[in-house]
């Protein structure tokens, strides 16, 4: 589930459900330039033409490597496909969802089927209509595409009949999270005749989302303009986009500051810089959390005391002074204090308590200096230098070891100890087993999990979302998710997004862009 946006840098997009997605290109060289000069010159600026039209200038640190939303949608890079693809449900300022391509959906009386209603006269922008036989393909390849990163989010769906406009969804379990599953990062649905052939598709998207590609230049750049067939058309008031692979974090602010872009997601260490530069920086909620991630499975970490040991080992507050810029704030949890799904009642669990550290770490029988750990990390990240030396005080020698290919023993379990940052789910259930359920991809100790878990998530899931219980139900789910010993949860920060005062304030959706109502210019 990683993939904020640029918590520090340099650091990779470290998916919430699958594979490291982020790109970033080390700067735009003159063949790139002379590749993209004739789009850019078309921009004119921060302002509207003459011709009336209002151009986004967006580099992104997430720049899409996967263009198909089943293989690329659920990691931070689902906010630039949103650009292409509409899903069925999205979420408001308060977390909450609310129609998008379904108008309208209701639960069966048992809540074991929910019906979305879609809006009619909807199509794709290959001509192909939006219709419930759409929803059917997209979920079955989303469960069955071999390269899915967003099957595991949908094990709850068991078949779906296509009526028309009306997709009936049947579910395996009672599960009223649906609704808020089917959004932007798990369900944006691709045109069915596109999706035939998967890998035109993830270079040359089909969706029936606010914009159309005109123009991608793989891993650079994404030219895109206005689509008129969107179903809130009226309220998309830019006319074309131009979006680029973000180079070093350093140049983006002189890039926003010289009109080669407008809008731009930044590291909080160039936030101070951004605002002295006349720029407006908006802090966007989301759910991000980072933590260590230990193999239960593997020595040292099948004894518990080590596991302890670590936990007590941890001074989070030293994560958030090095990292976050004042943007940030301690977690030892999937989640953010606020969020309805945070605990009140874990908060204090394991406190900074090196210590006590210490003498767990004897008991386990290791002398100081004796236990040496291998921290792999797919790039260089300041976080796990701080890992580092916490853990050298109480007398853990950590080697740092960058692997490239990374993914690769992380989503087998292959590997001991290493680090991930999530942007959570906009279903909390979704976020919690991904972290603590033994199928879950974040889980590193799988199929290990927590006793008393599964019953706590499924009650969740059984539990309507406007239930006066529900923040209760959830919230307890979080606990015992927390007595699990795979995971030690540090800091969480908000996404930062710097932008040229020309670009209108944004809808202040948790962890979404959402380009809703935005003029540039005072187009």
């Amino acid at each position: 589930m990683s993939g904020r946006l640029t918590p520090h840098h340099p650091r990779p997009n470290l998916r919430s459900a699958g594979r490291p997605e982020r790109l970033r290109a080390a700067a735009l060289g003159t063949v790139l330039v002379t590749l993209l000069a004739p789009a850019l010159s078309a921009c004119g600026g921060d302002a509207a033409s003459a011709g009336g039209s209002s151009t986004l200038k967006w580099t992104s640190s997430y720049f899409p490597t996967h263009w198909d939303p089943v293989v690329g949608g659920s990691g931070a890079q689902f906010r630039e496909l949103a650009l292409v693809y509409a899903s069925l449900t999205r979420t408001d300022e308060s977390g909450k969802a609310v129609p998008d391509l379904a108008k309208s959906w209701e639960y069966n009386a048992k809540g074991d089927e929910i019906t979305f209603h879609l809006r009619s006269g909807l199509k794709f922008s290959d001509g192909e209509p939006v219709d419930a036989t759409a929803v059917k393909a997209a979920i079955e390849r989303a469960k069955k595409q071999k390269n899915s990163a967003l099957f595991g989010d949908l094990t709850s769906i068991k078949s779906v009949d296509a009526k028309g406009l009306d997709a009936v969804v049947h579910l395996s379990q009672v599960d009223y999270q649906i609704p808020q599953l089917f959004g932007q990062r798990v369900l944006q649905i691709a045109s069915p005749k596109a999706a035939k052939s998967p890998e035109k598709l993830d270079q040359n998207p089909v969706g029936a989302g606010p914009f159309t590609v005109t123009q991608i230049v793989p891993g650079t750049k994404a030219v895109l303009k206005k689509n008129p067939g969107y179903w809130d058309a009226e309220n998309i008031h830019i006319d074309n986009v131009e979006l680029t692979s973000a180079p070093d974090s350093s140049t983006v602010v002189s890039g926003l500051q010289t009109g080669v872009y407008n809008f731009a997601d930044i590291d909080p260490s160039q936030a101070g810089a951004a605002k002295k530069a006349g720029l407006d920086v908006f802090v966007q909620p989301g759910f991000n959390a980072s933590n260590l991630s230990l193999n239960v499975n593997k020595a040292p970490f099948d004894n518990d005391k080590v596991v302890d040991a670590v936990r007590h080992a941890i001074n989070r507050q030293e994560f958030v002074d090095k990292l976050t810029f004042g943007y940030g704030s301690v977690t030892n949890q999937p989640f953010p204090k606020g969020y309805v799904a945070y605990d009140p009642e874990s908060e204090n669990s394991y406190p900074y308590d090196p210590a006590k550290s210490k003498k767990l770490l004897a008991e386990a029988g290791y002398k100081p200096g004796k236990l040496k750990l291998n921290l792999v990390i797919p790039a260089e990240d300041p976080q796990a230098e701080i890992v580092q030396s916490q853990l050298a005080k109480v007398g853990i020698t950590v080697t740092i070891k960058i692997d490239k290919n990374w993914a690769t023993p992380f989503f087998a379990k292959d590997l001991t100890f290493s680090l991930y940052g999530t942007t959570g789910r906009d279903s909390a259930a979704q976020t919690l087993t991904a972290h603590f359920g033994p199928n879950g991809p974040l889980n590193l100790g799988s199929p290990y999990e927590p006793a008393g878990f599964e019953a706590a998530i499924a009650k969740v899931r059984q539990t309507p979302l406007d239930s006066p219980d529900y923040a209760k139900v959830l919230q307890a789910a979080t606990r015992a998710g927390l007595e699990s010993k795979a995971l030690v949860f540090t800091y969480s920060q908000p996404n930062l997004i710097a932008k040229s005062k020309s670009i209108s304030e944004l809808p202040k959706n948790p962890a979404h862009i959402d380009w809703t109502g935005v003029t540039i210019g005072g187009n």
